[in-house]
């Protein structure tokens, strides 16, 4: 590597998921090449590599419409960004999936002068497909995480690169199953259901009373079910989560050892329900959203399935509760199945396999890296010359 050349890049993301990408993106730049620097907007992950942060993640994290104070906040950091773009003090800016702000960001980038890289494709082919023209014309380099994905963005003319998925190296399994039930102290020999509220405040606002109601069910039926609910790091905590503890286990870490030592797994939609797949654990999604606003997403979304795992297989192998009349009896319903029927489990995990084939082989994370250095350096050669 070239490290007389030290590229400085603004990097930004505004969700959980993007800030673990760009936790992994930046740790591997920085072991493969230590000239590079970084700052940006990011989350606890991004912060604990002593970046340079301008403003947290956390505060722009956003479910559904955003509300007038919101727009407000948005519109600050949206002035502050370009401020500080406009002071020239950094070479090339990566944007970690948020399309709403970051597409917004792209346009500005690319007016000012810089070359705009994109991780994490925006999901324009389930829904707003007129993005994909933003991407084709702010974007300079468009790096997807999903196998169809590099397709369908090539087709529109935009320069794609799919090397894996960086979940592959993310998932780490560090407990074994004796042990986890010691800590945890749950009984092996009896069913545990694993409850996954989200990762955005609005989401476990919603999703909490509605997943405490279903294990209460599923108690009625079986008082031998023991339950775990999983509270994403940085989330705040409250009284819903008060509430949980009282019913439940809840912890914040371990996430992977939790789906891999469940019996049935409850999930709000997102990536959890990719990582439930990679790991091979049956699972129930279902996703809470207004009245009002879910009549609004059944209008824009285009495709079949909200999770990730189904549209991979393009097949709904993990059951997907959204509007019922009586979500909660549907719900507990299909945990229930899941929990009595050992070959309805089996059969879900055969089915899993052909996800993990999809999604290729480990080490995407330092194979994007690579290529992103090679690209950003390639740029910063061309202005010498």
């Amino acid at each position: 590597m070239i490290h007389q050349i030290s590229p400085r890049i603004l990097i930004i993301t505004g969700e959980i998921s993007g800030d673990v990408y760009g936790y992994l993106l930046i740790k591997r730049i920085k072991e493969l090449n230590s000239a590079f620097q970084f700052v940006g907007i990011g989350g606890p992950k991004m912060r604990s590599l002593g970046i340079e942060i301008l403003f947290p993640a956390e505060s722009l994290a956003l479910v559904g419409l955003p509300s007038f104070s919101e727009l407000k906040k948005y519109w600050f950091v949206y002035k502050k960004i370009e401020e500080f773009l406009r002071k020239r003090k950094v070479d090339v800016i990566i944007l970690v999936d948020f399309p709403g702000f970051n597409l917004k960001i792209a346009k500005l980038a690319k007016k000012l002068g810089y070359p705009v890289i994109y991780y994490i494709a925006p999901q324009v082919w389930a829904w707003n497909k007129k993005r994909v023209h933003i991407l084709r014309k702010y974007v300079d380099r468009l790096y997807v995480v999903l196998p169809f994905e590099k397709e369908f963005f090539s087709f529109y003319g935009i320069s794609t690169i799919y090397l894996g998925h960086p979940l592959l190296d993310l998932i780490k399994i560090n407990l074994s199953e004796s042990f986890f039930h010691e800590i945890y102290q749950f009984d092996k020999s009896k069913p545990l259901v694993s409850f996954f509220p989200g990762s955005r405040e609005r989401e476990v606002t919603r999703h909490i009373p509605l997943f405490l109601k279903i294990f209460e069910n599923l108690k009625k039926s079986n008082p031998h079910i023991q339950g775990i609910m999983v509270k994403t790091p940085g989330l705040r905590d409250s009284f819903l989560w008060d509430r949980a503890r009282s019913q439940l286990k809840v912890v914040e870490n371990s996430q992977y050892e939790v789906l891999k030592y469940s019996t049935v797994a409850l999930l709000a939609s997102g990536t959890i329900t990719l990582e439930a797949a990679l790991i091979g654990i049956p699972a129930v999604v279902t996703y809470s959203l207004p009245s009002w606003m879910y009549f609004i997403a059944k209008k824009l979304v285009k495709v079949p399935y909200i999770s990730l795992t189904n549209l991979i297989l393009g097949k709904e192998i993990y059951p997907e509760i959204l509007k019922e009349k009586d979500k909660v009896r549907a719900i507990t319903q299909k945990i229930e199945e899941f929990i009595k029927n050992e070959n309805k489990r089996a059969e879900v995990r055969r089915e899993l396999e052909k996800v993990k084939k999809l999604m290729g082989s480990p080490g995407a994370s330092w194979r994007i890296a690579e290529d992103m250095i090679k690209y950003i350096l390639s740029l910063k050669r061309a202005e010498v010359i």
